[in-house]
């Protein structure tokens, strides 16, 4: 796959928006993605160049199933052992190598996939005037789809980092790197690491 960047600048309004980097979803958590480790080096390079361009979104599962609508419910009734009432809370925390970013990078919590689903993301991108996102994180089927989803529906600029995001379905992650950068190529660009740094000033 070939870097797809547009000529058009990476700026000091354009923001990194790494999703859901926890512990949860490490190789000790519940609900492991086994390439996270992998990705952490790459994340925190990207990070590291502007901790304060920086913004961090985490899963927050609901105390007790009961406390979701409609199929999260049932969701969470599989997948009990996540909720709040039963999980250590250390688990939800972004993984040690990231969290040291903040502050001055900021951390928005979600409860659902797509950081969009709730309105304090958008709100944030809005007062800080960004104007493009470099997106890393967990998973690219899953909480990354969701989120660049939103993110293109909202009409942002989307950079998706191709060695910079990961899953716990090797076949699922190959497939939606084929499709954000076949299927959505007027509105998602895709670039590995390297290319996205040279390139962010």
């Amino acid at each position: 796959m070939t870097d797809q960047l547009l000529p058009l600048s990476l700026t000091n309004r354009t923001v990194h928006l790494c999703i859901d980097m926890q512990r949860i979803f490490s190789s000790e958590g519940p609900w492991a993605t086994p390439w996270m480790e992998r990705v952490v080096p790459i994340i925190t390079e990207i990070a590291g160049r502007f901790p304060e361009r920086t913004v961090f979104t985490r899963f927050i599962t609901p105390a007790k199933p009961e406390d979701m609508p409609g199929m999260w419910r049932r969701y969470y009734q599989r997948w009990r052992e996540t909720t709040r009432e039963r999980i250590d809370p250390a688990f939800l925390e972004l993984m040690p190598q990231l969290a040291r970013f903040s502050p001055p990078a900021a951390v928005i919590d979600k409860t659902r996939y797509s950081g969009f689903v709730e309105p304090q993301l958008h709100a944030h991108l809005v007062e800080r005037r960004a104007d493009g996102l470099i997106v890393t994180g967990a998973e690219t089927d899953v909480c990354v789809l969701a989120t660049v989803l939103g993110a293109v529906d909202l009409g942002y600029r989307v950079i998706v980092v191709t060695d910079a995001i990961c899953s716990g379905s090797d076949e699922g992650h190959d497939a939606l790197l084929r499709v954000y950068h076949g299927r959505y190529s007027e509105q998602i660009e895709t670039a590995d690491a390297e290319s996205v740094l040279r390139r962010w000033a």
